[in-house]
């Protein structure tokens, strides 16, 4: 299987991160209330700008490919949107921020553009999502939010291709399929799977986990007419709407917490179990694939693999002793039993991530036809992963079955 591409970007966390339209720069969230913009240079991604607003941490970034907008969410409950513009002053250009009114009184949790660009939506732990648009009389992003029948913190959102349903899961343990039709912003939209009518806040599915776990994603198929959604239960569930027919995966691996589809039959998972795992399927019944990673070798979470954007050597820096230290307050390793004086094996997975893994999107390929994924998590890494290089299913897969 194809070698997959590995960056160590930080030794904090990567809570979010999202690429330009052509792939040279990526925008990243290192748990931090800024954003970094890095430029790929070579085998390494080198910081270029920093996009400082929020005063707490920034919990989502999204880059809209074709506007070149960005948009961050924080848990200081707002959030911006970046456009590149000339510095009168010394006439470079530079990421100039647009005030978003969301009216929400808790932290912001997720943000998506909608397909054309024109709107975004941010989930919150307010019981509620802000569908947000452009007022070009105040020059700012104004919201409308949907509200009803959210019961709890919305974890994620995605967005349909008809650029008005919206897609949501919360920690009520339900998704749910939403109207997002603004009368000045939309054209009204054809008759789908999902409905005919669709005023604002109308409910067109609702969807309970299957055994009472958090929805931590959820993702329309490149079609719109199949749900994804990835709950705290360990499960996957695949939602036909026309059935209405519910594929559950059941596994015994830790929970994933967020997913991206490949094509009409096929998504890709991951989580807390650090490996991205394919799915594929159809109306007929659902099935894990096998890992995009390998997981017979252990990988070192130095840079053992001879990765692009693997750390060289920093003298005394690069000391055993450092390296524990480090490696403890970042990343959660401890030292071996037989003293402090070296990194730990016993705690090195067999994956390529070595902590959860807590964004996967698009890379490469059209919609409907991805080729490659890129993966950012708690570790620090951002990996990009060829789709088609699948192992076989790990011990722990082993036990997935469909219910």
């Amino acid at each position: 299987m194809a070698a997959p591409e590995v960056y160590n970007i930080s030794q904090s966390p990567i809570t979010s991160h999202a690429f330009n339209a052509d792939r040279t720069q990526v925008a990243v969230s290192l748990n931090t209330h800024e954003a970094q913009i890095l430029s790929h240079n070579g085998a390494d991604w080198t910081p270029i700008e920093t996009l400082s607003e929020h005063d707490k941490i920034i919990t989502c970034i999204d880059w809209a490919p074709n506007s070149n907008r960005i948009v961050t969410a924080s848990q200081d409950r707002n959030a911006y949107v970046w456009q590149q513009a000339q510095d009168p002053l010394t006439a470079r250009t530079i990421w100039k921020p647009t005030l978003v009114l969301l009216r929400i009184n808790r932290a912001a949790t997720h943000v998506r553009w909608s397909p054309h660009e024109d709107k975004f939506a941010v989930s919150s732990g307010a019981r509620a999502i802000a569908v947000c648009s452009f007022d070009p009389d105040n020059n700012w992003w104004v919201a409308k939010q949907l509200k009803k029948p959210i019961r709890s913190t919305v974890l994620s959102v995605d967005w349909h291709p008809n650029n008005v349903l919206l897609a949501a899961g919360s920690a009520d343990m339900k998704a749910r399929v939403f109207s997002a039709y603004i009368k000045d912003v939309d054209k009204r939209p054809p008759p789908s799977i999902w409905g005919e009518k669709l005023p604002f806040n109308t409910v067109c599915g609702e969807y309970s986990s299957p055994s009472g776990g958090w929805v931590h994603a959820v993702g329309f198929s490149p079609s719109g007419d199949v749900l994804a959604f990835a709950s705290h239960d360990s499960t996957i569930s695949i939602v036909y709407p026309s059935g209405p027919t519910v594929y559950t995966i059941r596994s015994n691996t830790l929970p994933y917490v967020t997913l991206t589809w490949t094509s009409e039959d096929a998504l890709v998972a991951a989580g807390h179990d650090c490996q991205p795992v394919l799915f594929s399927g159809g109306s007929s019944g659902w099935q894990a694939v096998g890992s995009l990673d390998d997981t017979t070798a252990p990988k070192s979470s130095v840079g053992a693999r001879g990765a692009p954007g693997a750390p060289s050597p920093v003298g005394r820096l690069n000391s055993a002793a450092f390296n524990t230290f480090r490696n403890a307050d970042s990343r959660g390793l401890g030292s071996s039993p037989g003293g402090g004086a070296q990194l730990a094996t016993d705690t090195e997975l067999f994956t390529v991530h070595q902590n959860t893994i807590t964004t996967v999107l698009p890379y490469e390929g059209n919609p409907g036809a991805v080729t490659r994924v890129s993966t950012s998590g708690v570790d620090g890494k951002l990996v990009i992963w060829n789709v088609n290089s699948v192992s076989g299913l790990g011990t722990k897969l082993k036990a997935l079955r469909v219910g």
